[in-house]
């Protein structure tokens, strides 16, 4: 600290004040304000590592990933490699629809041979529209375009709408039921009296 004396009519008095005056003000003003920015990032920071919502919206990649590359499964088949398409079905699904595909296995094995088709499909976009990480239970609208390739034939190409339930086993999720969605007009008819 330095000394600093003032005069005043009855002799000399001294008075203390602060090293650098307003210097040292600004200086320790701004150290308060630098410890309290890294206090709420480090707080920010920390309470965004713990929160579920992050641990939710990765559930819901996980769902939306597997669901994407299951509805691309079962809508992919090529004549000259049945068997791995087949198994490639089963292993993407689980429940009611993995029996329903082992059941009609054969029948339809034999209609894809007689046919010779080969079936391609792309995923154009996908939603969960449902997620109860709970009961291990999710939902999911999906739109694929399929192509199907017959010998001596111009390819077919059709854009569907999908809606999957996903479930979660032992070796992560699968589809367990999956129906085509009607497609209908979501706008308003125009009205024709204007």
């Amino acid at each position: 600290m330095a000394e600093a004396t003032q005069a005043d009519g009855e002799g000399q008095r001294t008075r203390w004040s602060p090293a650098g005056g307003p210097v040292r003000v600004a200086a320790v003003a701004l150290m308060v304000v630098a410890l309290s920015c890294a206090a709420w990032t480090g707080f920010s920071w920390y309470g965004a590592a713990h929160d579920d919502t992050l641990d939710y919206a990765a559930t819901r990649d996980e769902v939306r990933a597997a669901g994407e590359q299951a509805v691309q499964n079962l809508n992919t088949l090529d004549h000259r490699k049945l068997e791995s398409g087949l198994d490639s079905w089963e292993q993407s699904t689980t429940g009611e629809l993995r029996g329903q595909l082992k059941k009609g296995r054969e029948e339809f094995e034999k209609q894809i041979r007689e046919a010779k088709t080969v079936t391609s499909a792309r995923i154009l976009s996908s939603a969960v529209a449902e997620l109860d990480e709970r009961a291990g239970r999710a939902g999911m609208l999906i739109a694929v375009r399929t192509t199907v390739k017959a010998p001596d034939e111009k390819p077919a190409t059709k854009q569907t709408r999908m809606r999957g339930e996903l479930t979660r086993t032992g070796e992560g999720w699968k589809l367990s039921a999956l129906e085509q969605v009607p497609v209908g007009y979501t706008a308003a008819e125009p009205d024709e009296s204007d």
